[in-house]
């Protein structure tokens, strides 16, 4: 779970983030749309404390480290690094190390998560569809990869260590119709199989309704709309509000 209260962040005169009040569930498949200029890398910038904030605060509702019984700690992520094994992300290529092949990035990643060479490569196969082929053992750094395969190796890198929670901003950018198609029946198997919360930010409003159990409409920083999507519920207020016909 996450809680965010009294949240603010201004770039000058201009309000990126501005929730007085917004809780995302253990489980929820949240769905951040909004316009550019919105406020959703922002608020994800905020989640993953890369920026500061000007007021308020983020928490996670953790497991509590003794790992008795089913007791939680708030853990605040501009106070303390405990939330970062339990979170897995990718926002931007700032989040890969592009001198590396994908299968040397992989082996760093499972080193300093404590996960053996064999479990990694064991790791990596749940996500052969969605690398195609086009990833791994092609002798390439990741620096020399498209844009698109760019973006699956930060996908597979955020889900790699199996977190709680997974924030992914734009995900769906640079991925040919068939990879955004694999990636939807990835992200909704990984969260029944796991019970993780997914945050995810997208232009693609279809894309967005078809694996969202929730959606968070942004104008100028702040929630507008906190829409249930039942079985797609939220498409028809969307696509009024975003001017579709």
């Amino acid at each position: 779970m996450i809680k965010i209260e009294n949240l603010k962040k201004n770039f000058g005169e201009t309000c990126a983030c501005d929730i007085p009040s917004f809780t995302i569930n253990d489980g929820d498949i949240l769905g951040l749309v909004g316009n550019n200029g919105a406020g959703k890398t922002t608020l994800f910038r905020l989640l993953l404390d890369l920026l500061k904030a000007d007021d308020g605060s983020v928490c996670y509702i953790l497991p509590s480290s003794d790992g008795e019984g089913q007791e939680t700690e708030s853990v605040n992520p501009a106070e303390s690094e405990a939330w970062k094994q339990h979170v897995g992300a990718y926002v931007d290529e700032g989040f890969l190390i592009d001198f590396l092949t994908p299968e040397e990035y992989f082996a760093f990643l499972g080193k300093v998560s404590g996960i053996n060479q064999q479990e990694t490569d064991e790791r990596l196969k749940m996500f052969e569809r969605f690398a195609n082929g086009e990833v791994f053992g092609q002798k390439k750094l990741i620096r020399n990869l498209s844009a698109g395969n760019k973006m699956k190796v930060g996908i597979i890198s955020a889900l790699f260590r199996q977190p709680k929670t997974v924030i992914l901003d734009e995900p769906f950018n640079f991925l040919d119709p068939t990879s955004q198609l694999v990636l939807k029946h990835l992200l909704q198997d990984y969260a029944q199989q796991t019970g993780a919360t997914i945050l995810i930010s997208s232009h693609n409003l279809q894309h967005t309704v078809d694996i969202s159990t929730r959606i968070a409409l942004l104008e100028h920083g702040q929630i507008i709309r906190d829409l249930p999507n039942t079985e797609g519920s939220a498409s028809a207020e969307l696509q009024e509000y975003f001017g579709a016909e």
